[in-house]
């Protein structure tokens, strides 16, 4: 199998070592690198003295886009900023490569139904990188959400928060992706797992209204804060959601709960824990998580991606699901903006 890897970021390197583990040398890697970037990204977000990515993974590297596509890649990971995923996508697909296209699609939405259409044409396999999806700890509340654990769904509250500056303890916060407008960053479309998941639990909102911007002293130019209030539809029923997102908590924190008439579900994804509580108050089950490793979702999504390229499976989030999210997340900036409701649906 021959795969091309646009961009070797973190997340780019992190498909390439799970790609090794996967397939091991079945697996020719083509990188397509803007960057020149050589050095290696630990699991832990350290850099590997000594060595450098192409020789360690054994990686083929092009610094040009219809170069690498000459190589006829049977698959390509879109994992380069976000800014400038569609470019790579739609080239990758005019060339028959399925695709993995990190989250988020794009940081606006022209183009994304040029994609989604190509890709329909072609009869090409395309995932889109929400792999919070592949949690075991949020798979297991969507189930007890269909079993109805809680009864009638009532109100969402879901926060994630982190210090940006420690995100990537390896580089210069300001050089990110996540900390500049050009490349697609902002609070609200690098946490858009959390949009993500919300969709795939309660569907799309019909309206959205949000606060936020760049409150702190963080030297970006983006917004670092953001607060959504989601309108979603459940069994018929108007839910409120809200998400709250930011890039200057410490620590950092990340989590939900669901309120029921019948009960709650409270996940916090640092400690990997799960409780249900039912009518009463009381505590009816706990799950935790303990040793889940972090890149165990990605090798599951990776897992599910090659299982998609083999017949075998279909993808858990397509390019309309991503398109969805996107949705999301661009009416929830487009409030901060303006003050104003934004509807979805």
């Amino acid at each position: 199998m021959k795969v091309l890897v646009a961009g070797l970021g973190s997340v780019g390197q992190r498909h390439v070592r799970n790609l090794r583990l996967l397939l091991g040398s079945d697996v020719e890697i083509i990188a397509y690198r803007v960057r020149n970037v050589t050095q290696v990204i630990t699991e832990s977000l350290q850099i590997e003295t000594g060595s450098s990515v192409a020789a360690k993974y054994a990686l083929r590297t092009c610094e040009d886009l219809d170069q690498a596509l000459a190589l006829q890649p049977q698959a390509a990971f879109v994992c380069n900023p976000s800014g400038h995923h569609l470019p790579v996508a739609l080239s990758a697909a005019r060339a028959g490569c399925h695709l993995l296209v990190e989250k988020p699609l794009s940081d606006r939405y022209e183009g994304v139904d040029d994609l989604i259409n190509l890709v329909d044409d072609r009869g090409l396999v395309a995932l889109v990188g929400y792999q919070m999806r592949f949690h075991p700890a949020l798979q297991r509340v969507r189930c007890l959400l269909e079993q109805r654990a809680i009864g009638q769904v009532l109100a969402v509250r879901v926060e994630v928060g982190e210090y940006l500056p420690a995100a990537h303890p390896y580089e210069d916060y300001r050089g990110t992706y996540a900390a500049r407008c050009e490349l697609g960053g902002g609070v609200v479309l690098s946490q858009s797992h959390e949009l993500d998941y919300v969709y795939w639990l309660f569907g799309l909102p019909r309206r959205i209204f949000a606060l936020g911007g760049h409150l702190s002293s963080l030297d970006i130019d983006v917004e670092d804060t953001a607060s959504i209030l989601m309108e979603c539809v459940v069994d018929g029923k108007p839910v409120p959601v809200h998400v709250s997102q930011d890039f200057v908590q410490r620590p950092p924190s990340r989590g939900c709960q669901i309120v029921g008439d019948e009960g709650k579900i409270r996940l916090d994804f640092r400690a990997l824990t799960l409780e249900l509580f039912d009518g009463g108050g009381e505590l009816a089950d706990c799950r935790t998580f303990t040793g889940f490793e972090r890149n165990q979702m990605f090798v599951d999504e990776l897992m599910h991606f090659l299982a998609c390229l083999r017949g075998e499976e279909t993808p858990v989030v397509t390019l309309r699901d991503g398109a969805q999210s996107l949705r999301i997340a661009l009416a929830a900036r487009q409030s901060i903006e303006t003050g104003q409701v934004v509807d979805v649906s």
